[in-house]
């Protein structure tokens, strides 16, 4: 069942690059798909929630690949960043997305923008978070700032750049460029003393940001990476990157966190004592306990 949703997902991809999202029909992507409405149904309840669908596959790999760029690496190599940033921008101009977001943009259409304004604040969050792992903490006040203004800087000298040069080799070019500006940036603003946005505010821009508090987030994300450190010796990590994955959305993105799934993830985690420390899942899961006791006495 997974792979044939997967299969329509990919179609209707194929039809929404080549027709547009609004000029797509759900008919045309039953018939290119070759399955019956009740079946189209039973996947999802609208194209909307196919789009949404859509969406969150290309994302799913993308952190997944992004990730992987991290393990055995330190995380402060700013040329990491590099390469995780040119990833993303690859996978954007892979998949046709820029063109799927102005359809989003500028439709009415309130769910589709909401689910795109959530994306582009994870995205700043993903990266003011990587600029605490490259930055020392005396920076850490002024960082939000320099984030907002790197993907600021980042998405109009892509946009302006590639009026002149259409191959993909630009975006390295690009990137470059804009991370070489940004850590001039976070030195001058720093000195300045001078801060636009506090960090802790994040956090309140989203919906769940009560379940989704930074202290918890930070604590997961040094957890997690501290185990995907551990892999670096594994002959095929994969299988253990996508359970940790797994447990970092879970608890992240899920508006009702599966806990059966969580601790089934974990005890598999724990099963590969050859590769991971004692503490260091120990860790993991007291963090796991804590947070969803915190939930439990808030509700």
């Amino acid at each position: 069942m997974k792979d044939r949703k997967q299969h329509v997902i990919k179609m209707a991809h194929q039809l929404f690059i080549e027709k547009g999202f609004q000029a797509t029909s759900i008919q045309d992507i039953l018939d290119y798909s070759r399955i019956s409405k009740g079946t189209f149904y039973n996947y999802f309840s609208s194209k909307n929630e196919l789009l949404i669908a859509l969406f969150k596959t290309i994302y799913k790999k993308l952190e997944l690949d992004r990730n992987e760029l991290l393990i055995g690496q330190d995380s402060a190599n700013i040329d990491i960043f590099i390469t995780q940033i040119e990833l993303q921008m690859k996978t954007n101009r892979a998949n046709k997305l820029f063109s799927l977001f102005e359809e989003v943009n500028f439709s009415n259409d309130v769910e589709l923008k909401q689910f795109i304004k959530l994306g582009n604040l994870s995205m700043l969050r993903w990266v003011y978070n990587r600029f605490t792992d490259i930055f020392d903490d005396s920076t850490k006040p002024y960082l939000l700032d320099c984030a907002i203004m790197f993907m600021g800087l980042l998405q109009y000298n892509l946009k302006y750049y590639a009026l002149g040069h259409e191959s993909n080799a630009s975006i390295h070019q690009v990137v470059r460029y804009s991370v070489d500006r940004v850590v001039k940036m976070v030195d001058e603003v720093t000195k300045s003393r001078v801060q636009l946005i506090e960090p802790e505010v994040l956090e309140s821009w989203f919906p769940d940001c009560k379940k989704n508090d930074q202290e918890f987030q930070q604590k997961l994300h040094q957890a997690v990476f501290s185990l995907k450190k551990a892999l670096s010796t594994c002959e095929d990590p994969t299988k253990y990157t996508e359970l940790l994955d797994f447990v970092q959305d879970e608890l992240l993105h899920s508006k009702d966190p599966r806990v059966f799934l969580i601790e089934s993830a974990l005890l598999s985690l724990k099963t590969s004592n050859e590769i991971f420390s004692f503490e260091e899942l120990q860790k993991l899961d007291q963090l796991i306990s804590e947070h969803f006791n915190q939930q439990v006495e808030k509700s």
